[in-house]
């Protein structure tokens, strides 16, 4: 997840208060808060759904035990993968995370697109309030993402023993319980927190670089810089949180196919026996497949996130002229 690409505030100040206050309460950008729910959605799930072999990849790779794979190089990881089980290994729990990808990017973003509208008080150039709002955006969509990641990794590990999403959704509850479906929800926000912090502000960076580059071609090419600012900011957050990305990879696949089980489930647990097996290199792993998802991916999800907004501020200009068809 990333940050806001090209804010455009509506400016209301030449209204009275009673008709400003008559407009859609959720009204920004042009677009209505179920717009930016569907916008969102429609971007996550093609980010995710095209980046997934890179992720099943990186899940190999972070899971320590006696799973099948525990190399820690991307093309060890990928021909284990490859020769075991043959490519369509690299897409099980695409399903779980279909459905988990859809419902927190449409969540994401438009809790994002809310907040920063209550936040920035009009200043589109804002940073704290573009972190501010990540990190209430990431509260919110972890708490809905979470479990079908945790699915969606166990899923991902090879003779994992599950069938499909609903057979591992039911085996879960009866033997470990609900909890254990957000075993990794503190962890992933102690994750995403920093990510989308690093995110934001490389990302406004790069985008206004990019922009002063070119200034006159700025509105010609937006979706270059908005994929280009996204590709940087998502490489270098992803390097930075790698470490508690291994550690919430260690807490949603822990018992399965002979990973290790943490008794407490806390954060400094999980780095302890991580330290003890594999030395600090060990809170690395999965690094380079990490930056290889999340560069791509963030250009992915912004640029189409973007595209779905234009769309929608389009449609409803069209709809207010009365030439829609």
């Amino acid at each position: 997840m990333a940050t806001d690409a090209t804010t455009k505030f509506k400016n209301l100040d030449f209204l009275p208060d009673s008709h400003t206050e008559e407009l859609t309460p959720s009204s920004h950008d042009g677009l209505h808060f179920w717009q930016f729910m569907i916008s969102g959605s429609i971007a996550g799930c093609i980010e995710h759904m095209a980046m997934f072999p890179v992720d099943t990849v990186k899940t190999h790779m972070q899971a320590i035990g006696s799973c099948p794979i525990k190399s820690v190089t991307v093309r060890q990881a990928l021909n284990s993968i490859l020769k075991s089980e043959g490519p369509s290994a690299l897409y099980r729990g695409i399903g779980a995370m279909g459905l988990g990808a859809g419902p927190a990017h449409a969540v994401y973003f438009s809790v994002y697109e809310t907040c920063k509208k209550r936040f920035s008080n009009g200043d589109p150039n804002n940073s704290l309030a573009h972190a501010g709002s990540g990190v209430c955006a990431t509260v919110a969509s972890d708490a809905v993402f979470t479990p079908m990641d945790m699915v969606k990794q166990r899923l991902q590990l090879s003779n994992s023993g599950y069938k499909g999403v609903w057979d591992c959704v039911k085996r879960v509850m009866n033997e470990e319980g609900f909890g254990a479906f957000y075993a990794s929800y503190r962890t992933t926000v102690l994750m995403n927190a920093p990510f989308t912090a690093v995110h934001f502000a490389t990302y406004e960076a790069a985008k206004k670089g990019l922009v002063e580059v070119s200034p006159e071609s700025a509105d010609d090419e937006r979706w270059v810089a908005h994929a280009t600012a996204g590709a940087a900011a998502g490489a270098l957050a992803a390097a930075v949180t790698t470490p508690l990305d291994v550690v919430k990879t260690q807490l949603q696949c822990q018992g399965v196919c002979g990973c290790d089980r943490f008794k407490s489930g806390s954060i400094g647990d999980v780095i302890k026996t991580i330290l003890k097996k594999d030395g600090y290199k060990g809170l690395m792993r999965g690094w380079i497949p990490r930056m290889l998802f999340h560069a791509p991916a963030a250009a992915i999800c912004w640029s189409t996130y973007e595209a779905g907004k234009s769309f929608f501020q389009d449609f409803n200009q069209q709809k207010d002229t009365g030439t829609v068809t």
